[in-house]
């Protein structure tokens, strides 16, 4: 199998190619799409909101003096 990854906008129940794939394709052939949607920049903060959500303080604390400690993180 070979693949590719193309970018596309859904437009009118179609999707709509941003450039032409470097496979080359048959009028008719079947593929497989794969859709992966980018999260919009305030989905992505409302996420990083809740990265602490139910954390007591204790917890923080820690997670504060472990990131304080870098030289750890990679063994």
């Amino acid at each position: 199998m070979t693949t590719e990854r193309l970018d596309a906008i859904f437009e009118h129940g179609t999707f709509r190619l941003v450039q032409h794939p470097q496979i080359p394709l048959r009028e008719g052939q079947r593929v497989r799409l794969v859709i992966e949607t980018e999260e919009s920049p305030e989905a992505i903060l409302a996420l990083a909101a809740n990265v602490y959500a139910g954390f007591s303080p204790d917890d923080l604390t820690e997670v504060e003096q472990i990131a304080l400690q870098r030289h750890d993180f990679f063994g």
